[in-house]
């Protein structure tokens, strides 16, 4: 492995060649900027917590009653067999770009710029709806509500948010850090509460709706039968999207070979917890029927429940909503900007994407033109119509298990020289990725299914025969495609990169 690991330097510690490389900078991306613990609690925001319930618990418990707590348990198994995936192939190889660098390593530059394509789009599509999220939950919690009502105001104001938060992720990665650990205290403590007080009324008897005690059997997820299961699952596999932003900053955290690995994998742990504590208190203070009828209203989770449970206190739980959404709206511009830098210090995309700023060591450019671009996503889509925005993200589901599906069989095929040289190889690093990229593709498969029909919605909305997340999950492959296409034209280094498939061999003792 002497050769690759040089050639896996060059890709993962290149940020401090790639201004030089690309003529942009001759700064990279500073090392060691921040720890495993900062690490961990941006791989936590980046999934969004407490907005994931609100958008999700619902809907989960539309479709499988009390056993929502169990199919977030099964939602976690190919999270957390992808998790095992990134922690192996970051120790052969720390690019910020992740899964574009580990999959054109193992299945060629095709399927690698396609991968790279779809976690830079997942950003795209993703962030202005988080910011949205932070501003109406802040303004519910100030008492402002007729200030959320207003669209012109909420959407100005998100605006704001945004290029907040990409200027703070261009300040520096320690400012991100320091503020991701202010916001991830507050979202747990008030998720905390909000848990403690609602089982406490559980048991005392004096739930205001059609409680229900909770009992173990409730983590059975197949307690509601195969076909909730289906559904239930397509639902709960993405709450758990976004622990690899921990990742995508291996190049600029300690012990960057095993830290951002395992910081990606506590952080499906940690999440696991939370939601399985939050939903047995959700489903046992407000009993299914209020969650199912109002399983399309993300306000009816956490602020109209909000104020059942706590009373005058609702506002810790719109805290907690509002502080969730804002820290994922700065995490979830990390992987998109470190994978743009990453393509484009390998060529795969325009220079200018790879310049590093020379004081702050971040990559500035890539990071305000993601914003800029989900910025312009985000208005055109509320033009739309009122649904397309919710459209937009449905779509994401799409992009997501693509390519974490990708990161799996990508990670058993780099290895594949190893895997049967013991047990923990094949079991970690070939079967359990193998296995996590098949349930994932299997969920694609199922998701393009209920997309292709219109009645399954926002609104029943018909595009050219089909529902509207389909119609936008096509669209931006599509056009990913053709850039890239015309991108192999225009600048074909990349592709003629002799990087291959490269063979992991054990060196110096250190194993896989």
């Amino acid at each position: 492995m002497a050769d690759d690991n040089a050639s896996g330097a060059g890709a993962g510690s290149g940020a401090s060649g790639a201004g030089t490389g690309t003529g942009t900078s001759e700064a990279g991306l500073k090392p060691n900027a921040i720890g495993f613990l900062d690490a961990l609690v941006i791989g936590l925001n980046s999934t969004s917590p407490a907005y994931s319930l609100a958008a999700v618990l619902g809907p989960i418990v539309a479709l499988v009653g009390i056993y929502a707590p169990g199919v977030m348990l099964a939602s976690f198994v190919p999270m957390l067999l992808i998790a095992a995936a990134f922690y192996y192939l970051n120790k052969v190889d720390q690019d910020c770009g992740t899964t574009f660098s580990w999959v054109t390593r193992a299945m060629g530059p095709w399927a690698g710029w396609l991968g790279g394509w779809a976690i830079a789009m997942t950003g795209v599509l993703v962030i202005g709806s988080l910011a949205d999220v932070a501003v109406q939950f802040g303004l519910l919690a100030a008492g402002l509500d007729s200030w959320a009502a207003s669209a012109v105001t909420r959407q100005t104001l998100t605006v704001v948010v945004i290029l907040v938060m990409t200027a703070v992720c261009v300040l520096g990665t320690e400012l991100s850090a320091h503020l991701q650990d202010v916001l991830i205290l507050a979202q747990v403590f008030f998720l905390l509460a909000f848990a403690v007080v609602a089982l406490y009324r559980v048991y005392a008897g004096t739930s205001s709706l059609d409680a229900i005690e909770p009992s173990l059997g409730w983590l059975n997820p197949f307690g509601a039968g195969g076909a909730a299961l289906t559904g239930g699952l397509l639902l709960g596999v993405f709450i758990y999207w976004g622990w690899e932003s921990a990742v995508n900053l291996t190049e600029e955290v300690e012990n960057s070979a095993t830290a951002p690995g395992r910081a990606g994998i506590w952080s499906t742990v940690v999440l696991l917890v939370t939601y399985l504590s939050v939903g047995f208190a959700v489903v046992g203070y407000a009993g299914t029927a209020f969650l199912a009828e109002n399983a399309g209203e993300e306000e009816a989770i956490f602020a109209v429940l909000a104020q059942e449970v706590m009373g005058g206190w609702d506002w810790v739980v719109l805290l907690a909503v509002c502080t969730s959404a804002l820290a994922s709206t700065q995490t979830t511009i990390i992987p998109a900007s470190r994978t743009a830098l990453s393509m484009a210090r390998r060529h795969a995309l325009p220079a200018p994407l790879a310049h590093i700023h020379p004081r702050f060591r971040t990559p500035d450019v890539s990071t305000w033109w993601v914003a800029g671009i989900a910025i312009g996503w985000y208005l055109v889509v509320n033009q739309i119509s009122e649904n397309a925005l919710l459209d937009s993200l449905t779509a994401l589901s799409l992009l997501i298990a693509f390519y974490y599906a990708l990161t799996g069989l990508a990670c058993a095929l780099y290895y594949r020289r190893h895997l049967l040289e013991n047990a923990h190889n094949f079991v970690l690093i070939g079967l359990g990725p193998v296995v996590g990229a098949g349930l994932l593709i299997w969920l694609l498969v199922e998701s393009i299914g209920d997309m292709s029909d219109p009645a399954n919605s926002a609104g029943g909305v018909s595009w050219f025969g089909l529902g509207p997340p389909l119609v936008i999950g096509i669209a931006i492959a599509v056009v990913g495609v053709l850039v890239m296409c015309f991108w192999r034209l225009r600048d074909g280094r990349f592709w003629r990169e002799r990087r291959g498939v490269a063979d992991p061999d054990l060196v110096h003792g250190r194993k896989p």
